[in-house]
């Protein structure tokens, strides 16, 4: 039995994708403790890479991981400031089927307690394409550990409820959302 009701849960295949035109494994901060956190929490990890903050670079890495169908949850993280180099959203919204909105506002409602107004040059977002959920993160090592511990974990977490973002995505028997009465 699960802590949030009766629902199970069902461990997902995560990617994680770091955009940066400097770093490398030797220094990637942000996406080992990605990593670690959705290992800890008993996901997979499918894949991992680095990519140089390039439009089509990144279209290209997310595309094939979208295509996979063992592939159900993808994380970036970098890209999403305001410099000329920061290119997440303007690569990766093309490919949504949807937009998950909700997904950046409570990140920045939540880091608006920790990090104050500067929150607001966060372009963190979401969405869903062919039934794989794209989470898209700053860069820093705690933007990250705030987006999982406060908002992915959770709806990356099928027993988790009301509602979490694994109905949605290509595993065959799990719960639908509960509905609020």
């Amino acid at each position: 039995m699960s802590k949030h009701g009766g629902a199970q849960f069902v461990p997902l295949s995560i990617a994680v994708l770091t955009v940066s035109d400097t770093r490398d494994e030797s220094n990637d901060t942000s996406g080992q403790m990605l990593v670690s956190k959705l290992t800890e929490a008993g996901h997979n990890l499918a894949d991992k890479r680095i990519v140089k903050d390039d439009i089509y670079q990144l279209r290209a890495v997310v595309s094939q991981w979208i295509l996979d169908e063992k592939i159900h949850a993808v994380i970036t993280t970098g890209g999403t400031g305001f410099t000329l180099r920061d290119n997440t959203p303007e690569a990766l919204l093309p490919l949504f089927d949807k937009n998950v909105e909700g997904f950046g506002e409570v990140f920045r409602a939540i880091s608006l307690e920790e990090i104050g107004t500067s929150t607001i040059q966060s372009r963190a977002f979401g969405g869903i394409a062919n039934q794989t959920v794209i989470l898209c993160v700053p860069g820093s090592t705690n933007a990250c550990r705030t987006a999982w511990d406060k908002v992915i974990g959770e709806q990356l977490d099928a027993s988790h409820r009301p509602c979490n973002f694994v109905p949605h995505l290509n595993i065959v028997n799990v719960e639908a959302c509960e509905t609020r009465n």
